[in-house]
């Protein structure tokens, strides 16, 4: 054996479950296709501006109390949301007060009807009604933006429980990033004897009941790995793809359950770019209307949401879109999409020359693109109420599943979701194996 338990992925699931595994005496090999922890949290810093860009996951949604429990080991804290939001149309931006719950209450219709339906296909009731035809179109708006989703494919059931649940109706940011958080798992691992193979992708996974063999390749070179137990953090987009050599197959095939999970959740996809500029400028604009500016976002342009790092000032925007509206765009070079949503932005503030006078550099990551992740995070699709529980379930005793999109209580999507659910299936292979339980 090579180990007692390996963990494929060393993403928030995978670091969490092997930190929750080291200490219990088990020898424990962590396996990662990049040549960096993270997953889909990627830090960048920019030179000058103290905030880092983060070019994945930046917000802490919800309660999150394993998040901001780890944030203060790691010497950090989490930092409320502050700030105004601007919502405009036609190149006229508004203060908008409007929360969350007001377009979440919407969906609640949804758990009467007599089957499953599309978030596309409920709404649209709603498009005759005058009281509630503006909250349907901000609740669309919401499918697209904040869960990346294709509303024509997404569950208005599902929308309707993750919302109701509460993980998304409050939002916080690390301070300084997720950085320090990652580190801290890191280190913590190798205190207990964790061992890392990066640059290691996973082929095969064959499993039967005394254990599993993890067929891999790393710089040329092919092996088959041997343990105990493997828990399986991989992102659904990867788990899903087919037709070429980066597919990874199972032997024997996983049930017929975790099959059907699988096709009932998909992977949202998002466009985000980080923009940089010589100063906060857009705070001078109008005569500091925008001093306090949070969000801003204006229909009909190709990137249309933005935000500042408010509630600490930072020379630092991000550009947003989710869902179809980033599905449109791929494709354009990381020049392209740099270009667009610095114009983007300079046109929403009235603008545009001033926005490329004190512009200085942008970066975006190709989630969707990126063969290790084939997306930004995951929603569920029509008929699917229960795909997330059937994903998380174990296969016998040596095959744990864990990652945002098997985090059944409204959090998937979500990096406490994942630390979750990595440390529910380290808890289940410790006692698959004997171990005493995790503390």
């Amino acid at each position: 054996m090579d180990a007692d338990v390996i963990v494929i992925g060393a993403g928030a699931a995978g670091l969490a479950a092997a930190r929750s595994i080291g200490p219990r005496t088990l020898r424990v090999l962590v396996l990662e296709a990049r040549d960096r922890i993270g997953g889909r949290v990627l830090q960048h810093r920019v030179t000058r501006i103290a905030t880092p860009a983060e070019l994945g996951a930046e917000f802490i949604h919800g309660p999150a109390e394993r998040t901001k429990a780890l944030l203060r080991e790691a010497g950090g804290a989490a930092i409320d949301m502050g700030g105004d939001s601007w919502i405009g149309e036609s190149g006229e931006l508004q203060r908008n007060d409007d929360n969350f719950s007001s377009s979440a209450r919407i969906f609640g219709g949804s758990r009467s009807l007599p089957s499953d339906e599309s978030v596309e296909r409920f709404l649209k009731r709603f498009e005759d009604d005058d009281a509630l035809r503006e909250t349907a179109r901000a609740a669309r708006a919401f499918v697209e933006g904040f869960e990346a989703a294709d509303p024509q494919v997404a569950s208005a059931q599902a929308i309707a429980d993750e919302w109701e649940s509460g993980a998304d109706s409050t939002s916080a940011r690390p301070l300084g990033g997720y950085g320090p958080l990652f580190e801290l798992l890191r280190n913590d691992c190798e205190a207990a004897g964790v061992c890392f193979a990066f640059s290691t992708r996973v082929r095969r996974i064959s499993w039967h009941r005394d254990g599993v063999a993890v067929d891999v390749s790393s710089l040329g070179e092919s092996k088959t790995l041997r343990a105990r137990a493997a828990i399986v953090t991989l992102p659904v987009g990867v788990l899903r793809h087919r037709g070429d050599e980066a597919e990874i197959s199972f032997e024997p095939k996983l049930p017929a359950a975790k099959r059907e999970a699988l096709a009932h959740i998909e992977m949202g996809h998002v466009v985000k770019v980080a923009l940089w500029f010589r100063t906060s400028f857009w705070e001078r604009v109008g005569r500091g209307r925008y001093h306090n500016a949070a969000f801003f976002h204006i229909d009909g342009q190709p990137i249309p949401t933005y935000w500042t790092q408010l509630p600490v000032r930072s020379e630092l925007i991000v550009a947003w879109v989710g869902g179809p509206g980033a599905v449109a765009l791929y494709g354009l070079s990381q020049a392209e999409l740099v270009e667009m949503a610095l114009l983007g932005f300079g046109q929403l503030l009235g603008e545009v020359e001033l926005a490329r006078g004190e512009f200085e550099g942008g970066l975006t990551h190709d989630w969707s693109g990126d063969p290790l992740a084939r997306g930004a995070y995951s929603y569920v699709a029509v008929g699917g109420g229960n795909a997330r529980a059937a994903l998380a379930a174990p296969v016998g005793e040596s095959l744990f599943f864990a990652g945002e999109a098997t985090s059944s209580d409204g959090q998937g999507g979500t990096v406490n979701g994942a630390i979750e659910t990595g440390e529910r299936a380290a808890a289940q292979a410790v006692a698959a194996l004997g171990v005493k339980g995790i503390a």
